[in-house]
């Protein structure tokens, strides 16, 4: 079953979004913003206690002066430098209970949970854009140059997280994953793009790829719902659509993946109507580095069976 191309035509898909023509010189002034913001990070003993592993808040600073919050579990009693975990939440969440991270610390794995700016965890999102602020982080900053784009600094946010977590005493900066489903799937891919010491990503559904193939499937509802809003209030006509669309494509993770180091496997569910099939294999088909996708045919934007015992195999080779 599947909702989307027939497959055949999915492993010869490369997206619908147009890209800008300075994409590459736009992450490297970004990541020159981010070589420019201390992180400063510092650890609190976290109110959760499990015996066998040490648990933290963790905080660190973001650009633009954010303070950004993760959850922080390593194995106790660590003798050698040990491979970490960063964990990515789904679109307007937060991140996951304690217990979920327990399984990757059992593994003999640290594991640290962002909580995305703007969402439902303890990130602050200092804001300050011109346009506006009504509803998504998609289009937030929309109107106010690409640099301003909220999500540019979600993303930047993953690779100082990276940076923080290669830095602790505990951690070996060599052996580095990314989990994470939906919004959470597209920031493995953004991590991995921009930090290229992550070794192993297991992106989920990757969510925030290829805008205008969702709006052209009039799959702008549900996660891309603020894509419709947005030209319902803002562009009824669609005079601005080609700028929006590009404007977008710096946020477009399928221009990252290109960047990628790491060996990847992905999931996709062929029922997918959230982030569809021909948006994830957009990203898919343009990462070069070794790389696997897992196909539900009959599984939508869900949790599918098995798939993670599979993740913590995969990433038990770290």
């Amino acid at each position: 079953m599947n909702i989307d191309l027939p497959i055949p035509e999915l492993y010869k898909y490369q997206g619908r979004n147009p890209r800008p023509s300075d994409y590459d010189a736009y992450w490297e002034r970004a990541l020159a913003e981010l070589e420019g913001t201390p992180p400063e990070a510092r650890l609190v003993p976290a109110g959760f206690t499990c015996p066998g592993v040490d648990c933290f808040d963790l905080w660190f600073t973001g650009v633009r002066g954010a303070q950004i919050h993760a959850k922080y579990v390593r194995p106790a009693g660590l003798t050698s430098p040990a491979p970490t975990i960063l964990y990515f939440h789904g679109y307007t969440n937060g991140s996951p209970d304690w217990y979920r991270l327990l399984p990757f610390a059992a593994a003999g794995m640290a594991v640290a949970a962002m909580d995305c700016r703007g969402q439902g965890g303890l990130s602050e999102d200092p804001g300050g854009v011109k346009g506006t602020t009504m509803r998504g982080l998609i289009i937030r900053g929309l109107d106010d140059g690409p640099d301003n784009l909220t999500m540019r600094h979600v993303f930047l946010d993953t690779a100082q997280l990276t940076r923080v977590l290669g830095s602790f005493d505990e951690i070996d900066s060599e052996r580095l994953g990314c989990v994470g489903a939906s919004q959470g799937g597209a920031l493995c891919i953004v991590a991995a793009a921009l930090e290229p010491k992550i070794k192993r990503i297991a992106p989920i559904y990757p969510f925030l790829s290829d805008y205008r193939r969702v709006w052209e499937m009039d799959l702008a509802k549900d996660a891309y719902f603020e894509l419709g809003d947005y030209f319902r209030r803002f562009d009824p006509l669609h005079q601005r659509e080609e700028e929006i669309f590009t404007t977008l494509g710096y946020i477009d993770i399928q221009f990252l993946a290109p960047r990628i180091k790491a060996q990847v496997f992905m999931q996709t569910g062929l029922m997918d109507t959230i982030t569809p099939p021909s948006t994830q294999f957009a990203v898919y088909n343009k990462i070069e580095s070794p790389k696997e996708i897992l196909l539900y045919p009959d599984f939508a934007h869900e949790e599918a069976p098995g798939h993670m015992d599979r993740v913590i195999t995969f990433m038990l080779g770290l």
